[in-house]
Order: structure tokens, then sequence, then C-alpha cells
């Protein structure tokens, strides 16, 4: 539910914080045009303090511990509390401010003393066990036998059964954890906006394509001191053309020695020093629960189960992607050599002269493709798509409030018109917004009094903007991040559990919905249906369709080698199982040469902008994008297997068996209910073409 009345009497009829009144807003979205920053604190306090409340008439009940008036009881509590976390922080990642921040770091403490409460009282942990004790007699059936597992799994990982000295020291590192996560994220923001390339010359642009001029030119034209001149940012629709077209090989080192050394400079947002720490605690809470490592911890609640199992899929597919990244850097370093001054390859180096690799080899440039990727179109393409395959529509929402101006509300329906959710889009950068793409919900879909409440999703990402002479054109890149954003809101919007604490899935499989949406990126039959020229609405040609059908693993030894070597620098961080005081940067040269990585490749990424692992999403966990492709690709041969790309029985099975069920079973248990059998790597080497 998005608003919450409080209890009469609780706060005086005068107060008006948004939180704390029913939202009358279309389809109950949260009211962003009544939210202010000063409301937020107040509202995490009488959420805490409401659910605190909550949790002591569960202690205080006289009756005997049942799995209603316990477990249930628990996993309906602290309703107000859920409200303002999802808009607080969906928004402290979208729409940040100084003010914003300093809320995240006054609140994350009080949050994690609030969690610890719950998880170490003695008194609810020994009303949940005793209801666990007897689960065998209760008669309950799976999706409520899940729950009551689950509750007690999170009790005991959460150290309801350590001595109260040892509860004390995990508070300790919880809190610390919470903190050091938090800085390193508002670290990076501020120095991946920090930098600016500024170019004053016109001669310095050569070789970039008209359009991402343009972008400079009217991102230098936002603030008066760069007016009239061209500026290129570490945001990624800005760097990454830049060093892909850029002919001028100076700058492109500049701008990529600025990227892979944020927060590497020795300055107030340096993250080496708050890496070392949070380490440290990591392991030192994983000790103290009985693990050897924090990885053994985190991968026990994993598909994957064991750090041995990571290491094993993940040396499988970095054998070959090694082979294949030096064969492309001995190409690379063939075609710089027959230049007029040859040198040596370098890692600003990698993308120019792979771009004119593929132009020669397959006579296709990527900004060929941009014209027939305008925004809408492809957002219009995914929309066919999920019709084919679930009989769902999209239509736009008006006159509802918004996370921010630039993002767009829609409302879905299934096919007979039931209202299904909503889902808001926020597709540009700007400077309050983290970077990277991601989707989350407002509001989750939960059950309440027999009836299902509906989702508010979201969907935030960084693509190219719209110029004043062209709409938003994105890249193949932008394209399939689009449509894998769009996998992860589908899993929102279908998922259909009665209880909150079994709605989630593990980390590596909960890839599998987003990336299964990629493989039908540039099938020649969705092409056709959204890939038209934004000015003549002309369709993709034919001859353009196969060359990125024989294009299509094309450099797979630099995108598959940077990726597995950063979830192989994760893995070794969180495999350590003795920590003094240590060099990041050592640590990091020592894991990459371990592996062989070649110089010019660094990992997808460095430590000290790894926010995938340091922030705490993808702890010992980045390994998930490939085990969950693992999952995909054998998934999509279910389609191809059926006859028909679009076939909606396969496509139902899917959502029955997988999207709907949350985590109501065990993750390998879901796929080899829809699929028939466990996934092998074949079908993940062959697309990636390394077999």
């Amino acid at each position: 539910m998005t608003g919450l009345l409080l209890l009469a009497g609780q706060l005086s009829a005068q107060d008006t914080n948004p939180f704390f009144t029913s939202w009358e807003t279309p389809f109950q979205v949260p009211d962003f045009d009544q939210i202010e920053n000063a409301d937020y604190l107040p509202a995490f306090k009488e959420g805490m303090k409401q659910q605190n409340m909550e949790i002591e008439a569960i202690i205080q009940n006289p009756d005997q511990s049942t799995f209603e008036n316990t477990i249930l009881a628990l996993d309906e509590s602290g309703k107000l509390l859920i409200n303002v976390l999802r808009v607080f922080y969906s928004l402290n990642s979208a729409n940040t401010s100084k003010e914003m921040q300093g809320i995240a770091r006054k609140v994350s403490p009080l949050l994690t003393k609030h969690r610890d409460d719950i998880n170490l009282n003695p008194e609810l942990f020994t009303r949940v066990k005793a209801v666990y004790s007897q689960k065998d007699n209760l008669g309950l059936d799976d999706e409520q036998q899940r729950l009551l597992d689950e509750t007690y799994k999170g009790f005991v990982r959460g150290g309801a059964n350590l001595s109260a000295e040892k509860q004390e020291k995990l508070r300790h590192f919880n809190k610390e954890i919470s903190i050091l996560q938090l800085t390193f994220g508002q670290n990076l923001l501020a120095e991946t906006n920090a930098y600016k390339l500024v170019i004053d010359n016109e001669a310095d642009l050569t070789g970039l394509p008209q359009g991402i001029i343009d972008a400079a030119g009217e991102t230098a034209d936002q603030d008066e001191t760069t007016k009239g001149k061209w500026l290129f940012t570490l945001h990624k629709p800005s760097l990454l053309p830049f060093l892909q077209f850029s002919d001028n090989r100076i700058l492109r080192e500049e701008i990529f020695t600025a990227y892979i050394n944020r927060c590497n400079n020795d300055n107030d947002q340096d993250n080496k020093e708050i890496i070392n720490k949070l380490i440290r605690y990591r392991l030192d809470k994983a000790k103290l629960l009985g693990y050897n490592t924090f990885a053994g911890f985190v991968l026990e609640e994993r598909m994957s189960k064991s750090p041995e199992n990571v290491y094993n899929l993940l040396n499988q597919i970095w054998a070959p992607a090694l082979v294949r990244a030096k064969e492309e850097a001995s190409e690379i370093q063939e075609m710089i050599n027959d230049g007029e001054s040859p040198f040596l390859l370098e890692g600003w180096d990698w993308s120019y002269y792979t771009e004119k690799i593929r132009q020669q080899k397959f006579d296709l440039n990527e900004e060929e493709l941009r014209p027939y990727f305008r925004l809408e179109n492809v957002r219009n393409g995914i929309f066919y798509l999920s019709n084919k395959l679930y009989g769902i529509t999209f239509t736009e929402v008006t006159g509802a409030p918004k996370p921010h101006e630039d993002a767009s509300l829609w409302e879905c329906n299934e096919a007979d018109g039931t209202h299904l959710g909503v889902l808001y889009m926020d597709f540009h950068p700007r400077a309050s917004k983290r970077g990277g793409a991601w989707c989350g919900s407002y509001r989750p879909p939960s059950w309440q009094d027999g009836k299902r409440i509906a989702p508010v999703v979201t969907i935030v990402c960084n693509f190219s903007s719209p110029t004043a002479d062209t709409p938003a054109l994105l890249t193949s890149d932008e394209v399939e991040t689009f449509f894998h954003e769009f996998g992860h809101a589908l899993h929102v919007l279908f998922t259909n559990v009665h209880y909150r604490g079994i709605s989630h899935v593990p980390r590596d499989f909960v890839e599998l919905p987003s990336q299964l949406m990629e493989h039908w990126v540039f099938e020649p039959e969705l092409l056709n249906e959204y890939a038209r020229h934004y000015q003549t609405n002309e369709v993709i040609p034919a001859d353009l369709v196969e060359k990125i059908e024989k294009s299509s693993t094309f450099g797979q030894g630099f995108k598959t080698g940077e990726y597995v070597a950063a979830s192989l620098l994760d893995m070794d961080y969180h495999t350590l199982s003795a920590i003094d005081t240590f060099d990041v940067l050592a640590f990091e040269d020592q894991s990459m040469k371990k592996i062989g990585l070649i110089s010019q490749i660094p990992p997808r990424y460095r430590s000290t902008y790894f926010q995938h692992t340091m922030t705490g999403g993808y702890t010992a966990g980045y390994y998930s994008y490939i085990w969950a492709e693992v999952l995909d690709c054998d998934a999509y041969q279910a389609f191809i297997e059926a006859g028909d790309i679009f076939d909606k029985e396969t496509a139902n099975r899917f959502r029955e068996k997988i999207l709907e069920r949350g985590g109501s079973k065990e993750a390998m248990e879901m796929y080899v209910d829809f699929r028939g059998a466990e996934p092998t790597t074949d079908p993940l080497l062959i697309k990636r073409g390394l077999k």
C-alpha cells in the first residue's frame, strides 16, 4: 500500500508530512510534488517507531506462537518505513542533492541499528523459533512454508544465535559497513561529475560524429564558463563515443585516464582507504557468523552456493575469452603498425581501432545504426514485444506526479484490460543521477485483504540525450540496455506472491529475465517493427541487419574479458580469509596478473569505482550476469525449439514458472520447472563466439 494513515492521535492533525496520509494520486503513485526533503527524516523515524510497536505487539501476544500471529505479523510489519525507504533511496539514486546525501548519512546508522534491533531481538527470535520447530505439523501451503524457512534463516544469518558480546560486535560491523558503502557511492558520484574535458579548438574534434559534437556543444553552453566550446564528461553517452571515434590520441588518453582513475586521486573523494576498511569489516562479520570468507557467507543464499562454483564458471569462460582478447590485440597492433607513425597499443586506443576494424571487416559503422534507434521507436518496439509474448499493453499516463520532469509514466494492463501496474521511465544523464542503468520500484507488488496491490516500477538510465536538431538516438549498446532493464520491469510487474519475505530472488537469478529480453533486440522480425529511420521512417535495410548479425560476436574477447576480470576481482576481495591493512592498487594488480589480463584491458570496474561490489548491491556477486547468461541463453533455446521466437505458450510458461514466482521456490527448481532440465554453458559460449 503506498500511503499509510497513522493511528489516530499519533500525530497532530496539522502535520502535513505527505508520508503520513493516503496519496490521492493516479494509481496511488508517490506524491512527488508534495514531498520535500524535510519530510524524510521525520517519516523515517515514525516508520521505525511504528514497526517497533508492531514488533512489541508480536512479542507481548499472550497466545502461543503461530504462523499467523508471529511469522505473518512480522512479514506485514513496517509498511510505512518500507514506503519511505523506497521513495527516498530511489530518488537519492535518480535525482540526488547535497541535502539528500546528508539525510542518507544521518539515516544510514539509524536504519542499520533498527534492522539489528529486530534481527537480534531474543524474545522475537524465541517466538519465530517456536513456530519453526513445529513447521512440519502446521499444515502450511508451499508459500507459507517458504516464508517460515526464510524468516528463520534470516534471523540466524542476522546473528540471532550469537552471544550478547558477539552481537554487539556485529552491530558495530554492520554500522561501519553501511556508512562506508554509502560514502563510496557519494564519492564516486562527486568524482564523476567533477571531470570536464573542454575543447575550444574545432580541429580537436576530428573523427567525432556530428551528433556527438552537437551534444558536446549543447552541454558546454549550459555553463557560462564553457559557452561556445565543446564539453565531454565521464558519463557514458559522452565518454564512449569520444574513445570510439576521436582522432586525437592525446585527448583520448586524457579522458580514458580520468575515467579509470576515478576515486584514486588522493583527494577528498579517494576510495582506497574506504575499500581497505570495508573489506576488513565484511570479513570480520563473516568470521563472527561462522564463515571463513565473506563470499562464503553471501553465496550460501545464491544459486551458486559456493565460491568454488563461481570460480569454476568464471575460469571456464576466462580461458577462451583471454585467447580471443589477445587475438584482437594483435589485430589492432597490426593496424597501428601499418600506419604512418606506429606505437604500442594502449587502453585508450582499443575502442578507436576496434571501430576501424569493424568498419573494415563488416562495412559497419556504429553511427550508421543510430538513426534507426530513435528512443521512442525502441520503446514502442519493446511494448510490441511484450504484447506479442504476454498480451500486455502500455498506455502513457498524464497528469500524475513524477520523480523528475524528464520521467514519463505508463500504465500496464493485461490482455483482458486488468490493471497490472505502472512504470516510470527516466532516460538521460544529469549531475543528480548516478551512473549506469537500473530498475527498481516505488511500491512492490503485494497482497492485502485478499487483493493484489499493483506495483509502481521505475527504470532509470543514462542514454544519449536529444539535441536541438535531433531526437535521442541510441547506440546499439543502449538499445540492449533498454531491453535489459525492461526485462527487470516485467519481472516486478508479473511477480505474484502473497508474502513480502519471499518476493525477492537470488542475485545470480535476478538477471535471467532481463538478459533473456536482450535476445530479441536484433532479431530481424522485431527490428522490422521498431528500427525505423527517424527522418524517413524507413525500416532498417536488410543488408544492415545482415551486417549486425555477422558482427554479433565481434570484439567479444574485450567485452567478455573485461567483465570476467572484474568478476574475478570482486571474488578475490571477498574470498580473503585473513586481512591486515593492504594496498588496494597492489591487490588489484596482483589479482589481474594472476589471470594474465593484458595491460590494454582494465577490468570493467577498477576497485576505486567498482560500485556494484563496494556499495553492497553485487558484493561477491558481480559474476551474477554471466551466471544468469548461462540460464538466459539456454532459456531462449526454448523459443527457438518452439519454432517461433514470439511463441505465446513458451512465454506464458516462463511467466508462470519464473516471473510470477518471486522467491517462493529455489531458483534452480523454478528454472527446471520451466525448461525441464538444468542448463549448460554451451549456448553461452556459442552466443559469444567463444566456442
